[in-house]
């Protein structure tokens, strides 16, 4: 299928052929899901450097970075779900009651129908064909939107996809906030959207008028909890790696550390020190810092470094022709500022002191659920304890984003972060009707069921 234009008027049309193909029943077959997957695994050997020069083009990812977070990670997802999607599909068998019997229980997977994704810009490649792996394994047909905030990425996929999957299987459609709005009037047997809060709840208002499923995943501020008797410097690389990687504009990235009073001050040495490591003396010019993606966010985040309240221990740096700001250590920001109060979305890390873990614990209860929770401590106990009192979307403990690398760990929100879950056999369930199929033989049949309700059948009935 010819990839769709910006034409408004042609949407409807696409998505009724892309449904088309979904009703001739070719796409439930293991070998039509195994040829989409290998497609997508084929896309990203065979055009990984017009990908990789793609997302250089449109944020400035540092080459190794790109591979390592958009082409790598996909891939083994990828080979995941072709590995294991024959078992997935297959019936599975349900247990059954007593009372159930002489019966059969059966879970049955089908495909949903046709899928959208929405795809974001700040990991253009890997958060498209991994929910695009999901939709196919599933065995269902796919309108996919990349983001307009990262065009070239976006050209990539939209002329490549259908060279390597069935062309009448997907239409890509690019475009802005018009075309987002046109393909939500349509109707779709799932929506699998990545991007803000914000927009998350106008594409759950818009499934809401069709009672589309969606799975979204979205953001908010993933606290760090930093607990006494841990590796400080070990700590500090880890999170100055997580603020820096894509300028900070990650879901997952570490947006606000909370840590022990006694040990802040060595903890901001520390993360000074790696930040200067990792990209030198000069951030803002480094080759291996991303770029803020465009004038507005970079704008956006130079006024969350304006009267935030706390001190700046290093950074602040803008490089206006590069839109680049170097990683960025705020001490003791005041907890009302913007600057706490929104998801940073970039390079700027505030570290705020706490007296203990307690205090820490209820400093996260009381904000919005994130999507990522992250504690680092050699003390087994203390994590569990903030395991256990905190919800979040995912933990990870003694390093940041990890969590979402293997694939049998379901990844998604809770509350405000999202809902639903992705990655290996979770997305193939998500874009799956796990549909239950009970079967009793005809002989016997029991009469104990049937009116005319006697005083004897009433008894057994109740009983």
């Amino acid at each position: 299928m010819p990839t769709a234009d910006t034409d408004l008027a042609s949407i409807p049309d696409t998505v009724a052929a892309v449904r088309a193909t979904f009703d001739s029943g070719r796409t439930r077959s293991l070998a039509w899901r195994h040829r989409q997957l290998d497609g997508l695994l084929q896309l990203l050997e065979v055009h990984r450097d017009e990908l990789i020069d793609a997302l250089h083009q449109d944020v400035g990812k540092p080459r190794p970075e790109a591979h390592f977070t958009d082409i790598g990670t996909t891939a083994t997802d990828l080979k995941h779900l072709r590995k294991h999607v024959a078992t997935w599909m297959k019936p599975r068998k349900a247990k059954l009651r007593l009372q159930d019997r002489p019966g059969r229980g059966r879970i049955q997977p089908e495909p949903l129908g046709v899928g959208l994704v929405i795809s974001p810009w700040n990991y253009p490649v890997q958060l498209a064909l991994g929910p695009l792996g999901a939709v196919f394994a599933a065995g269902n047909t796919a309108v996919f939107k990349p983001s307009e905030l990262a065009p070239a990425t976006a050209a990539v996929l939209a002329r490549r996809l259908p060279e390597h999957l069935d062309p009448d299987a997907i239409a890509v459609i690019e475009g802005g906030p018009a075309v987002s709005t046109a393909l939500l009037e349509e109707r779709f047997d799932h929506i699998f959207f990545t991007g803000s809060t914000a927009v998350g709840r106008v594409v759950a208002q818009a499934a809401a008028k069709h009672l589309t499923p969606t799975l979204l995943e979205l953001g908010g501020k993933s606290p760090v909890i930093v607990v006494p008797e841990v590796n400080l410097d070990i700590t500090a690389k880890r999170l100055a790696w997580g603020k820096g990687l894509n300028a900070g504009q990650t879901c997952i990235a570490p947006d606000y550390v909370l840590v022990d009073r006694r040990h802040q001050g060595e903890l901001v040495e520390r993360l000074v020190s790696a930040i200067g490591q990792f990209y030198g003396s000069d951030p803002s010019t480094s080759a291996d810092l991303a770029q803020v993606v465009n004038e507005r966010h970079a704008e956006r985040l130079t006024k969350l470094l304006a009267d935030h309240g706390g001190t700046v221990a290093c950074g602040g740096e803008v490089n206006p022709t590069t839109r680049k700001l170097a990683p960025t250590v705020i001490v003791d920001p005041d907890p009302a500022s913007p600057l706490m109060q929104e998801e940073i979305f970039g390079p700027i890390l505030p570290v705020l002191a706490v007296d203990d873990v307690d205090e820490a614990i209820a400093f996260v209860n009381g904000r919005p659920k994130p999507l990522a929770l992250y504690a680092f401590t050699d003390d087994r106990s203390l994590s569990d304890r903030v395991i256990d009192r905190t919800s979040s979307g995912g933990v990870c403990v003694n390093h940041v984003m990890f969590h979402i690398g293997p694939p049998d760990l379901p990844f998604g929100g809770v509350g405000e972060a999202g809902h639903g879950r992705y990655h290996g056999q979770a997305g193939f369930d998500a874009l799956s009707n796990l549909k239950p199929v009970y079967t009793r033989p005809v002989h016997p049949d029991l009469s104990l069921i049937y009116p005319p309700y006697t005083k004897l059948k009433t008894k057994l009935l109740t009983r």
